[in-house]
C-alpha cells in the first residue's frame, strides 16, 4: 500500500484507481461495474478488487469514502470483485484508522504503509480467509489474525504523534502489558511498537515538510522531538539526508515530484534560522 485518501465524491461522479482497489463506503451509496455485473456498495460494506479487474465505482449519492491501493503478489485465491458486508461493524478499529489518520502523502512502501495494509488484510481475511495471500507479500506482512487491539494503538500513535509515548502508555490504553502488546504488534504489523511510533512520526515529519512547508523546528515539535537536533539525527538516520536536505532537494515519494517552491524558501529561511550540524554517514 501507498496510499489511502478519504475523499467525497459526488453523485455521478466515478473512482478509477490504477492497481488493486480496497474501497470502504463511510456513508452515500456506490455502484460497482465490472465484467461480471454491477453491485451496490453500502455504508459500512468494503470492496477489494483484484488489478487485473477492469471496474467503475459510481457514487450513487454524494458519498464518503475511503481508499487505498491494496497490491498482489501472489495468485488470486478469490473472485473478483470481493465484496464484504458489514465491514464497518466487524471492525471499528480498523474503520478507526483509515479515517482519522490517512496517508496523505504517496510514498515508497514504509513500516507505517505496511502496517495499514497487514490490518486491513487481516480485516479482510478474517472474513473471507482465502484473501490472506492477496495483502502482506506486497508489503512485507505476514498473514496476521485480526488485532483491533493493534488497529486502535496505531490509529492513536497516528493521531496524535507529538505526544509522550511510552511503551507503558501504548499498553495501557488497550489494557495489555507490555510484553502482550509488543508480541501483538509483531505479529500483527512485523514490528515493535515503539518502532511504529518512529514511523509514525517519521511519515508526519515527511508530510509537514513537503506539503505544508512548515519550519523545520516546528516539525521536530509537532512530531514529539525535544529538539531540532534529536528529531534530524532521527530523520536523517532513517532517510540518510538531513530534514533539510530533504526539503531543499525537493526528495518527495514517489518519483521525485517538482517540490512546491514555497518548500524552497522555507529551506533557505531554515538554513538561515537553524544550521543543521547532524552529519550524514
Amino acid at each position: 500500500m501507498t496510499t489511502l485518501k478519504r475523499e467525497q465524491l459526488p453523485a455521478d461522479a466515478t473512482l478509477v484507481r490504477s492497481g488493486a482497489l480496497w474501497a470502504l463506503i463511510l456513508s452515500g451509496a456506490a455502484t460497482l461495474e465490472t465484467a461480471g455485473g454491477r453491485r451496490t456498495i453500502l455504508p459500512g460494506d468494503a470492496v477489494l478488487v483484484d488489478p487485473r479487474t477492469a471496474y467503475r465505482l459510481t457514487a450513487d449519492v454524494d458519498t464518503d469514502l475511503v481508499s487505498g491501493d491494496l497490491r498482489r503478489e501472489a495468485p488470486t485465491p478469490w473472485s473478483s470483485p470481493l465484496v464484504l458486508r458489514g465491514f464497518g461493524d466487524e471492525h471499528r478499529g480498523v474503520v478507526a484508522l483509515v479515517t482519522t489518520c490517512p496517508l496523505s502523502v504517496p510514498c515508497k512502501a514504509d513500516r507505517f504503509a505496511a502496517a495499514y495494509a497487514g490490518l486491513i488484510g487481516a480485516a479482510i481475511s478474517a472474513m473471507s480467509r482465502p484473501v490472506d495471500a492477496l495483502v502482506g507479500q506486497a508489503d512485507g506482512v505476514r498473514g496476521p489474525a485480526d488485532d483491533p487491539e493493534v488497529a486502535e494503538v496505531v490509529a492513536a500513535l497516528a493521531a496524535s504523534p507529538g505526544e509522550r509515548w511510552t511503551l507503558d502508555r501504548m499498553a495501557g490504553l488497550v489494557h495489555l502489558s507490555r510484553s502482550a502488546l509488543t508480541d501483538r504488534f509483531r505479529r500483527a504489523t512485523g514490528h515493535s511498537p515503539m518502532r511504529m511510533l518512529r514511523e509514525v512520526r517519521m511519515h508526519r515529519a515527511r508530510t509537514l515538510l513537503t506539503e505544508q512547508c512548515l519550519a523545520v523546528t516546528r516539525v521536530a515539535f509537532e512530531v514529539g522531538y525535544g529538539s531540532v537536533a534529536a528529531f534530524s539525527r532521527a530523520f536523517a538516520a532513517d532517510h540518510g539526508v538531513s530534514p533539510l536536505g530533504w526539503r531543499a532537494s525537493g526528495a518527495r515519494y514517489p518519483q521525485d515530484r517538482p517540490a512546491d517552491p514555497r518548500c524552497h524558501r522555507r529551506a533557505r529561511a531554515d538554513q538561515q534560522q537553524w544550521p543543521d550540524a547532524v552529519p550524514v554517514q
